[in-house]
């Protein structure tokens, strides 16, 4: 399942099928890619009847130049009052998370029922969230420049993370929960002790931070930037061990592929790259000596407007991006085609926030 956010206040969960019964990975080091065979060139009207589909506020059209391998289907819209500029799906799937103004809220995948509400008094707008992976805490960020670990269950902040000094972008744990990243409109990115509180790493970076995340081994943190570059350090030492150059505008969203070896960057460039990175098949003597610069294994283009997120399925075989021209668009990982996109009717609809249910 998959969830994006529109600008008219609503969110959608959706799913997407693989019809395909091949489940052959993807090699680790990806082929050369053919011409990207693009959807620019295909509208609703014109596509045949087996390679779109269309539902009361939504559409979806599929690539007419390549073996159609996914279905789609709206599963829940979940209503809020307010711009929704971030949601998560809780590790097991059975919620999602959203912030919004004042509030982050919490929500029953099968159900779609609201199940909490966990009301942020002082904080005009939730710009980020992320469930521990347990589920038992949810971590919050905004514009007060706290971060907020909230008991799930009895709906009480259990401790409050103090050091940022702007607002806090982005939040992602590690993956045995013992460590939280954050950044921050105050050019760093952060890593927490979640059993002390006590700030790890301070990362520093020469602009704004936009999205942080942590790999899946937990050794590697990496960021995205107003200043369009992506760096990754290691996470024991605080050594940038990759700078990652090539997008023309600003970064906003970085991604970890499931196996740790790439990573995703969504640019206002209004394209996605996808990094084969150098530091993880390094060892670690030589992995401190200097930063190295990755390889760009490919860029996916097609958006018309900023690309703000991006996304990896669990299985590594789909990207999924977002953009401001109102589309979720995704990507054969394999061959680098596009598969499908998705989009809502609406037209002040932006897409922003996705992610995949693991």
């Amino acid at each position: 399942m998959i969830l994006c956010v529109h600008a008219n206040f609503s969110l959608c969960i959706a799913s997407a099928i693989e019809q395909s019964m091949n489940s052959q990975q993807p090699p680790a080091h990806i082929p050369p890619r053919a011409p990207t065979l693009s959807l620019l060139d295909q509208d609703f009207d014109s596509t045949p009847a087996d390679y779109k589909r269309q539902g009361e506020d939504w559409f979806a059209i599929f690539n007419k130049n390549v073996p159609r391998q996914l279905d789609v289907s709206l599963l829940h819209t979940f209503e809020h009052n307010s711009f929704v500029p971030c949601v998560r799906f809780s590790a097991d799937g059975k919620y999602i998370a959203t912030g919004c103004n004042k509030s982050a809220q919490i929500f029953d995948v099968k159900t779609g029922a609201r199940v909490v509400t966990l009301f942020h008094e002082n904080v005009a707008m939730v710009g980020t969230v992320c469930f521990s992976p347990d589920g038992r805490y949810l971590a919050t960020g905004g514009n007060d420049k706290i971060i907020r670990i909230w008991d799930v269950q009895r709906k009480k902040i259990k401790q409050e993370f103090i050091g940022h000094e702007s607002s806090i972008s982005s939040l992602d744990f590690s993956r045995d929960g013992t460590r939280l990243a954050s950044g921050s409109g105050d050019r760093t990115a952060r890593l927490w002790d979640m059993e002390t509180g006590q700030i790890l790493l301070t990362l520093l970076i020469d602009d704004v931070v936009t999205n942080v995340t942590i790999s899946p081994d937990g050794k590697f943190v990496a960021a995205g930037s107003l200043d369009r570059c992506v760096r990754v350090w290691e996470t024991e030492s605080g050594s940038l061990v990759e700078r990652l150059e090539g997008h023309t505008s600003r970064v906003y969203s970085v991604a970890f592929s499931p196996s740790g070896m790439e990573l995703l960057s969504a640019s206002l460039d209004k394209t996605v790259k996808l990094w084969e990175l150098t530091a993880p098949r390094m060892p670690r003597s030589m992995l401190l000596a200097r930063p190295t610069a990755g390889i760009c294994k490919t860029t996916y283009v097609g958006h018309k407007d900023f690309v703000f997120t991006t996304a990896w399925s669990p299985d590594g075989k789909w990207v999924v991006s977002g953009s401001a021209d109102r589309s979720v668009r995704f990507w054969n990982t394999v061959d680098g085609q596009p598969q499908f996109i998705l989009q809502g009717h609406s037209t002040s609809g932006t897409s922003h926030p996705i992610c995949f249910n693991h």
